[in-house]
């Protein structure tokens, strides 16, 4: 027997530890018998703990699950990730890239706070580009193209080497849930293990009750050829858990020596950079074209003739899709204006022929899907090597969880990824990172991490999500961040990495570099502003910039540039800033308060804000309503 100490929550017990050489009772909290005691002296320590398995258990193996088990192991605590297959940890289940608009910035936010996704990317990245290079500085953003095998490679083999994390075959179909309030105590799987936790955090993607559509086929699968995760959706029902079904989708593969090249344009990538803060460069990185081509008025012609055949419009599909993400046929059918639409044609890896159809997601038959592709140029002879098809699944209404990720019904229970709402691997990973880190400081006893709006993209993604809900996937874009000037990716160090190191994901050596750095930034910011002063240009051509990194002469000419508008930013930060340190009691019985608007009273009942800031940004409350909470919380 096996596993960690915990503190019990029943005064009186007895827990038997064998060894080899040594047996421990443990009558109750106060007294404690030990036969060679000598033996374990260090137990004495714990006389009021019991036995558990382990410190955190995590669900679900994509990359959610991947950030979440690692934080909480790196922050000192047994963790057990429990996955259907171990072989697919860390599988980039749609796209080949990480990063884009907003996304590149959400990448370099979690490395900034010590997390995987940015080294993951620089060990496997096949191109790289800056999008929106035309535009100005705040949305602008890293994204790469991903070697798909070679990253899902690189995630497992992190994930075994981390000590302490252990990896577990199976699914998760119930909690275990005990005490008054309720506490979540571990988890009961398929084949009938229980596996008993301080904390869980559930990151289950797409695979919760899951189920794919291609035209008039479907079945139980998270992803195509992999099963759903079934039972769990429905015990989650039983215990009062407000469950949705959503949908999303993803293109089909072909062959790559089967494309007609020769229509299409390429697009190279740049000079690669890397994500993570930790690397100067990225070394020894092939770089691949991708490819762009149009549909044509036969591709919608074909796509509407069949429309009636599709799930989505035939009524077999009840989840809401991606706004943002449509998929060809919701193109042609919402926008029948357009005469085309861009295909992107990208590649899956240096091993595979495999390409991504990027932009043609779809859950039309295969006979239709083959003919339409056909007549996409360069297309003609494409081989569908995976057909399209859509998957629908269950999630969690992100509205009752806290700012934290914890459930507001189910104390130690967190959620992460697609199972709160969210689309993309990038916005997964990132409240992976921040449930692992609130479930290690849930156990040490400290506050929980929970950034700003003004401080993080992460912080918006999470106050969008916990404050105001979502009934589609979610995905994050610049336009959401009212701060986006002050969120560059290329900032995300100096804004996170202390709070990383406060966390405890920084070590030394890394934190060293981080001081290093804000020194040279420093040092960069003096001699351009005595140029600037000076009446000199500030182009970081000086003889004493020389020996400074092109990427901080950069950042530090934007920052002069962006000066006036960064402070007035940062003016209106704080001022929300003031807004948001006014605390409201969670359980404030708000049916009960005259003065509140009938909608107010339902919304806040609801969302349970934390914060005065937090109640400001739920949509319908008025004015007077937050004036009356200010005069509360003041009274309280």
């Amino acid at each position: 027997m096996h596993g960690t100490l915990a503190s019990a929550t029943p005064r009186y017990f007895i827990c038997t530890y064998i060894s080899e050489f040594t047996q421990l009772y443990i009558v109750n909290s106060y007294k404690v018998t030990l036969v060679k005691q000598e033996f374990c002296k260090s137990l004495l320590l714990y006389y009021n703990y019991t036995l558990m398995d382990y410190d955190c258990i995590v669900i679900g193996g994509g990359h959610a699950g991947i950030e979440a088990s690692l934080a909480v192991n790196r922050l000192g605590f047994s963790t057990l990730l429990i996955t259907q297959n171990p072989d697919r940890i860390g599988a980039l289940s749609c796209n080949p890239a990480i990063g884009g608009l907003s996304k590149g910035n959400l990448v370099r936010e979690i490395d900034a706070l010590g997390g995987e996704m940015a080294k993951l990317t620089d060990a496997t990245m096949i191109q790289y580009r800056i999008l929106n290079r035309s535009r100005g500085p705040a949305v602008q953003s890293p994204r790469a193209q991903a070697d798909k095998q070679a990253y899902q490679s690189a995630a497992r083999s992190v994930v075994e080497q981390q000590r302490g994390l252990s990896i577990f075959m199976d699914t998760v179909i119930d909690l275990i849930v005990e005490g008054e309030p309720a506490k979540a105590a571990g988890v009961i799987t398929r084949r009938g293990h229980r596996i008993t936790g301080r904390t869980v955090i559930l990151a289950a993607g797409t695979f919760m009750e899951g189920k794919i559509f291609i035209g008039e086929y479907d079945a139980s699968e998270g992803r195509l050829g992999e099963e759903a995760a079934l039972g769990l959706g429905a015990n989650l029902r039983r215990m009062g858990f407000p469950v949705g079904r959503l949908k999303t989708g993803t293109p089909a593969r072909i062959a790559g020596d089967s494309i007609d090249y020769s229509k299409m344009e390429m697009q190279d990538g740049e000079e690669m950079r890397p994500f993570s803060f930790t690397a100067d460069s990225v070394m020894n990185r092939p770089s691949l074209p991708c490819w762009i081509t149009y549909t044509c008025s036969k591709t919608h012609e074909i796509i509407r003739a069949n429309i009636h055949r599709s799930p989505l419009y035939g009524g077999k599909i009840s989840g809401v899709g991606a706004r943002y993400c449509p998929s060809i046929e919701d193109k042609v059918v919402r926008f029948p204006e357009r005469d085309r639409h861009h295909i992107f044609i990208e590649p899956e890896g240096l091993s595979t022929n495999e390409m991504y159809m990027n932009g043609a997601s779809s859950s039309l038959p295969e006979d239709v899907q083959r003919d339409f592709i056909h007549s996409i140029p360069g297309l003609e002879s494409a081989n569908i090597v995976r057909p399209a098809y859509a998957v629908e699944y269950d999630y969690l209404d992100p509205l009752d969880l806290y700012p934290n990720l914890e459930s507001k019904r189910l104390d130690g229970f967190f959620v992460a990824g697609q199972t709160n709402g969210s689309s993309g691997y990038e916005e997964a990973a990132a409240q992976g990172l921040m449930a692992g880190i609130n479930a290690a400081m849930k156990m040490q006893g400290r506050p929980p991490l929970v950034l700003g709006r003004a401080e993080a993209y992460i912080g918006v993604l999470v106050d969008d999500l916990t404050t105001l809900g979502t009934k589609e996937p979610y995905r994050m874009f610049t336009s959401r961040a009212e701060h986006r000037l002050m969120l560059r990716h290329d900032t995300a160090d100096t804004r996170l990495s202390p709070k990383g190191r406060e966390a405890g994901l920084i070590d030394d050596i890394r934190w060293e570099r981080f001081q290093k750095k804000t020194e040279a930034l420093d040092a960069v910011m003096e001699l351009l502003s005595q140029r600037k002063n000076s009446g000199i240009a500030a182009n970081g051509a000086e003889p004493e910039l020389a020996h400074y990194p092109a990427e901080l002469i950069e950042r530090t000419l934007l920052d002069i540039k962006y000066a006036g508008y960064i402070e007035k930013e940062k003016r209106a930060a704080a001022k929300a800033a003031k807004m948001d340190a006014i605390k409201l009691n969670p359980n404030m019985d708000y049916v009960s308060i005259s003065g509140l608007s009938a909608e107010a009273k339902e919304k806040l009942k609801t969302v349970k804000p934390l914060t005065v800031g937090q109640a400001a940004r739920i949509p319908g409350l008025r004015q007077g309503d937050i004036a009356l909470l200010m005069v509360l919380a003041g009274k309280r």
